[in-house]
């Protein structure tokens, strides 16, 4: 019984501080600064200290983005790009990726890519979405890499050119994503822009199967025609060096 009573009585004092968290950051907030407006947004959006209100988190992350906080700028685009909070409007929300992306940031340079590439508030512009991926993709932005390879492997927006999509994919590859796994590995078995070798190739596809990918089976049935059973064996050993080893050793 006590022990629950001291449950009961953390649970109280930790909502009582939050409370006193918010209304602090809420003064400090209506006095302009901008920090304290985003992590009033920020409370707002995800119901800490206050009721859930995402047009009071709306609010708080506009006037925190027209003060040029690069964070805000591209939440408030993604509020506008999916309508949370405000009226859906892809326009509104290339507005705020935009200013962010300029800002440097890679989550609305990948955005912003995104945009040009589907024609959302933007006329559709595959060299305009290359630009914004290649940029996103240089800070490491998985998303950015893997869609670059893309391009590069359909000419989108940028010469067709399977090296660099290889170079693309396997960087976001090496970072967990499945498509990209699953793409450097045919690329390997097509020899497309590298060298073929059904070895790589067998173990990238059987680590996307493991990253979650599931167009795999018949790949594989086609791979293990032209492979040993020891090559079979090989394959399996280096993918499973390559997770082991967090895709330092996967070749």
């Amino acid at each position: 019984m006590k022990n629950l009573l001291f449950i009961l009585l953390l649970s109280i004092t930790a909502v009582a501080q939050g409370a006193t968290t918010f209304e602090r950051d809420l003064e400090m907030a209506r006095n302009g600064d901008s920090d304290a407006q985003f992590r009033v947004a920020a409370s707002y959006y995800h119901g800490q200290g206050v009721l859930k209100d995402d047009k009071e988190a709306v609010k708080w992350t506009r006037l925190a983005a027209e003060q040029g906080d690069v964070v805000a700028q591209f939440l408030l685009g993604d509020r506008y790009m999916f309508g949370t909070g405000v009226p859906q409007d892809h326009k509104e929300a290339v507005k705020w990726y935009r200013l962010a992306a300029e800002q440097g940031d890679a989550e609305a340079q990948f955005s912003l890519g995104a945009s040009y590439s589907e024609g959302k508030g933007v006329l559709k512009n595959d060299r305009e979405a290359a630009k914004w991926y290649r940029l996103a993709a240089e800070k490491g932005h998985v998303d950015g890499q893997y869609n670059l390879g893309v391009n590069y492997s359909e000419g989108k927006g940028v010469l067709q050119d399977d090296r660099a999509a290889a170079k693309w994919y396997r960087l976001a590859a090496e970072q967990g994503d499945a498509d990209a796994q699953y793409n450097l590995g045919i690329l390997y078995a097509a020899g497309n822009g590298v060298l073929t070798n059904y070895i790589v190739s067998y173990s990238w596809i059987n680590i996307a199967r493991y990253s979650g990918h599931t167009a795999t089976d018949k790949v594989f049935k086609l791979l293990a025609e032209d492979m040993s059973n020891s090559d079979v064996s090989q394959a399996q050993a280096l993918s499973k060096r390559c997770l082991e080893s967090d895709y330092k050793d996967c070749s």
